[in-house]
C-alpha cells in the first residue's frame, strides 16, 4: 500500500507544475517586477495551452465512448434480433410485448404481440416464474420437443414517468436430445422385484395328490406369464419364492393395472380348497444390483408384515401399496411364538430394567398387552415400569380396579416424563400394539435406550421404529393380547400369570375380536384357553366395558344420525369434543355394522381438536387400505385414523373420496 502513494506523487501532473511556477513567480515578482511580467505572459500561455488541451481530449473522449455506446447498441440490437434461440419478452400478466423470429418458428404461429403465453402454450403459466425464488427455469413441452425456459426479469421506467415496470426474458432452450436420452436411460434402468407365495404349505396340503401338481403348476405359470409380458428374466429359486429382473418402463404398466396378478393367483381354482395369495416386493431406483436386492427385500419384508396378498414397491425412501384386501392367513406353528419368548426372555435377563409402553390414548388391547410383559419381566425378577400419560375412558373401568384392588400396580405405571428420566442406554424398552414411532407413548424414550422390543399385530406401514432388536408382528393376529398370551404360555414353569393380569388380556382380545366374533382364528380361543387356566372370570372381563348411561345415549345418537353411502356403508359423525368421544366412536361404529345390509361403517369424531375416525368391517371391504390413505392404520376389519388442520365436514368428504377410490380400484 505504501509503495503504490509513492508511485503516485512520482507521476507528473501538470497542474501541480503550473502552481509551482504561479508562486516562483510571486517571490521573483518581489524582487524584480519587470522580469516578473513576462513570467505572468509566459504562465497564461501556459495556463490556456493546459486548458485547450484538457478540453479537446474530453471532447474526443466524449466522442469515442458516444461512438462506442452506439456501436455496442447497435451490436445489442443485432444479436438480440438475431438469437439462434427463441426469445421472447412478456408482461407479468402474461402479455407477449415482443418475440424474435426462432420463437414464432418454433410455436408454428404469427401475430403473437399482445396475446398472453399461456394461451398459446398451455402447460407453461407465467405464476411459476414470478413466484419461483430459486429455480431460474422449467421444462416444458412444445409439439413433441422438450424444452427448458430460462427466465431474467428485468425493472424498467418509462421516460418522464417514475412507475417501475417489469418484462420477463424467456429464453428457450431445445432439450430434446437430452430429454430423450434422460428418459431412455430411466427406461432401461434395472428393476427387482421378489415373488412368494403366501401360503404355499397350506394350499399344497389341502389339495389332493390328483391335483396337487396341477395347482402349483398353474401358479407357476401365471407368475412365468407376467414375466413374459414384462419381457423380465425370471428365476425360480425356491418352492415358493421367485425374482424377476425387468426394465423400469414397465412398472409403470404393473402400476397401471394395480398388479392384477395377486387377483389371477388368489382366484385359482384347479381343486385347491385354500386360494393362494402372493406378496411382491418390488426393489426401484438402486445405485447397483446389490441396492435393489435390498430395496426389494425390505419391499418383501413389510408385504409380509402387512399379512401378504400384496405388492409393495420401494422407490428409494418411497413407498407405494397395491393389494392387501385379503385377510391374513393364520400361521398354524407356534414355533416362532416360542422362538420369540426365549429371545425376549434373554433380553429380559440383560437389562438394567424394563419400559414397557403402548400407543398414545391407550386401549384395552394396549394396556393389557402392557401389564402381560410386566409380568413377564417380574417374573425374572426384573424392575419394570409401564408408560402411561393419563387415563382415558377406554382403560377407565380397569384402572379403577387397579387403585381399589390391586394398588401394588400403581408404583409400576409411571408418565412418559418420568420413563425418561430414569431410562439408560442398558434399559429394554417393549413397544406393544404399536409400531409407528409417532403413536407410542414417548417417542424420545425410543432414543434413549439401545434396545426396542416391538409387539404389534397391526399390518405394517411405511413408518417404522428404527432399528429393534426383536420383532413379533403378526397381522393374523386377533390382538397384540393374544401375542403376548403365547409369549407367556412359554416363558417357563416358574412364570405364574395372576388372575387380574389374565383378565386385562383377555379383555384385549374381546375388546379387538368384538367379543370372539371379528378375526378369530383357532389360536384366538387358544390363548383365551390359556388365560382361563389362569383364572380369568369371563363376568369381570365383561364389566371392563360397562358404560356410563350418557355414553350410551351419546353412542345412540351417533348410530341414529348415520347416513349410508353406496347402499352398504354407513358414515356418521360425532360433533362436540369431550373427553371420550373415540371410545364413543369406536363403539358406535361396531355397532352400525348390526344394521341389516351394513358390510363396513365410518365414524368420525372431534376429539383435542383433531378428527378421529374409527374404522370398521365385516370383511367384504378392507377399511385399513382406505383409512391408511389418510395417515391411518390398522387391520382389514378394524382401523383408525386422526386428521389435523380439517374440519369435521373436510374430512368426511375427504373419507368419501378415499373410499370411492377404493370401489373404483376393486372394479
Amino acid at each position: 500500500m505504501a509503495d503504490k502513494k509513492i508511485f503516485k506523487i512520482l507521476i507528473p501532473d501538470t497542474k501541480i507544475y503550473l502552481w509551482i511556477i504561479a508562486i516562483l513567480l510571486s517571490i521573483i515578482a518581489f524582487y524584480e517586477p519587470k522580469i516578473s511580467a513576462i513570467g505572468v505572459i509566459l504562465l497564461a500561455y501556459l495556463v490556456f495551452y493546459h486548458w485547450k488541451k484538457v478540453h479537446l481530449k474530453r471532447v474526443e473522449w466524449t466522442k469515442y465512448i458516444e461512438g462506442l455506446t452506439e456501436g455496442f447498441d447497435s451490436a445489442t440490437k443485432h444479436a438480440i434480433l438475431n438469437l439462434p434461440i427463441p426469445l421472447t419478452m412478456v408482461e407479468v400478466n402474461g402479455s407477449i410485448s415482443w418475440y424474435n423470429p426462432k420463437f414464432s418458428e418454433m410455436i408454428n404461429k404469427k401475430g403473437l404481440l399482445n396475446k398472453n403465453i399461456s394461451e398459446i402454450i398451455p402447460n407453461f403459466d407465467i405464476d411459476d416464474v414470478m413466484n419461483s425464488q430459486e429455480d431460474m427455469s422449467i421444462e416444458v413441452t412444445i409439439h413433441d420437443r422438450y424444452y427448458k425456459v430460462l427466465y431474467n426479469i428485468v425493472r424498467s421506467s418509462r421516460k418522464n414517468d417514475n412507475i417501475q415496470r417489469y418484462i420477463i426474458m424467456l429464453y428457450w432452450i431445445d432439450i430434446t436430445n437430452f430429454a430423450t436420452l434422460k428418459e431412455k436411460y430411466n427406461n432401461e434402468k434395472i428393476n427387482m422385484a421378489l415373488i412368494q407365495i403366501d401360503n404355499y404349505d397350506d394350499v399344497k396340503n389341502s389339495t389332493d395328490e390328483t391335483n396337487r401338481p396341477i395347482v402349483l403348476a398353474e401358479i407357476d405359470k401365471k407368475i412365468n406369464t407376467l414375466a413374459y409380458r414384462i419381457n423380465g428374466m425370471i428365476r425360480k429359486y425356491e418352492n415358493d419364492k421367485y425374482i424377476i429382473v425387468f426394465e423400469h418402463r414397465y412398472l409403470q404398466y404393473l402400476e397401471a393395472k394395480k398388479f392384477d396378478i395377486l387377483d389371477d393367483v388368489r382366484e385359482l381354482d384347479q381343486g385347491n380348497t385354500i386360494s393362494p395369495t402372493l406378496s411382491i416386493g418390488v426393489g426401484v431406483n438402486g445405485k447397483n444390483p446389490s441396492q435393489l436386492y435390498e430395496y426389494a427385500s425390505a419391499s418383501m419384508d413389510i408385504a409380509l408384515g402387512r399379512g401378504g396378498d400384496q405388492a409393495v414397491v420401494k422407490k428409494i425412501d418411497k413407498l407405494s401399496f397395491y393389494g392387501g384386501k385379503s385377510k391374513a392367513v393364520e400361521k398354524r406353528t407356534k414355533v416362532k411364538a416360542r422362538v420369540i419368548s426365549h429371545a425376549l426372555r434373554q433380553l429380559i435377563d440383560q437389562a438394567d430394567n424394563i419400559l414397557i409402553m403402548g400407543h398414545k390414548v391407550a386401549d384395552m388391547d394396549s394396556f393389557g398387552a402392557a401389564i402381560g410383559v410386566f409380568r413377564a419381566a417380574h417374573s425374572r425378577e426384573k424392575e419394570a415400569f409401564i408408560v402411561l400419560e393419563g387415563v382415558n375412558p377406554s382403560i377407565k373401568n380397569i384402572y379403577e380396579k387397579i387403585e381399589n384392588e390391586h394398588p401394588e400396580y400403581l408404583n409400576h405405571i409411571i408418565s412418559p416424563e418420568k420413563a425418561e428420566q430414569i431410562a439408560s442406554k442398558s434399559s429394554l424398552c417393549v413397544v406393544v400394539d404399536s409400531h409407528r414411532p409417532s403413536f407410542v407413548e414417548s417417542e424420545k424414550l425410543l432414543e434413549i435406550v439401545d434396545k426396542v422390543v416391538i409387539i404389534d399385530h397391526h399390518r405394517r406401514g411405511a413408518d417404522f421404529i428404527d432399528n429393534p432388536v426383536l420383532i413379533y408382528l403378526e397381522p393374523y393376529a386377533s390382538s397384540t393380547c393374544e401375542l403376548v398370551s403365547e409369549i407367556l404360555s412359554y416363558m417357563g414353569d416358574k412364570l405364574k400369570v395372576e388372575k387380574f393380569e389374565a383378565e386385562a388380556l383377555l379383555a384385549g382380545i374381546s375388546v379387538d375380536t368384538k367379543n370372539f366374533t371379528f378375526k378369530t382364528g383357532v389360536r384366538t380361543f387358544e390363548a383365551a384357553s390359556f388365560l382361563r387356566r389362569a383364572g380369568a372370570d369371563t363376568t369381570t372381563v365383561r364389566q371392563f366395558f360397562q358404560d356410563d348411561l350418557d355414553l350410551f345415549i351419546s353412542k345412540a345418537e351417533v348410530v341414529k344420525n348415520a347416513r349410508i353411502i353406496e347402499n352398504n356403508i354407513a358414515i356418521s359423525r360425532l360433533e362436540s369434543d369431550r373427553e371420550d368421544s373415540m371410545l364413543i366412536a369406536a363403539q358406535a361404529a361396531d355397532d352400525l355394522l348390526n344394521i341389516r345390509g351394513i358390510t363396513a361403517s365410518f365414524v368420525l369424531a372431534l376429539n383435542e381438536g383433531q378428527i378421529r375416525i374409527s374404522g370398521r368391517s365385516l370383511g367384504d371391504m378392507n377399511v385399513q387400505v382406505i383409512l391408511e390413505r389418510l395417515g391411518g392404520g390398522g387391520h382389514l376389519t378394524i382401523a383408525g385414523a386422526q386428521l389435523d388442520d380439517v374440519d369435521i365436514n373436510q374430512a368426511e368428504s375427504m373419507l368419501e373420496n378415499e373410499i370411492k377410490e377404493y370401489l373404483k380400484e376393486g372394479d
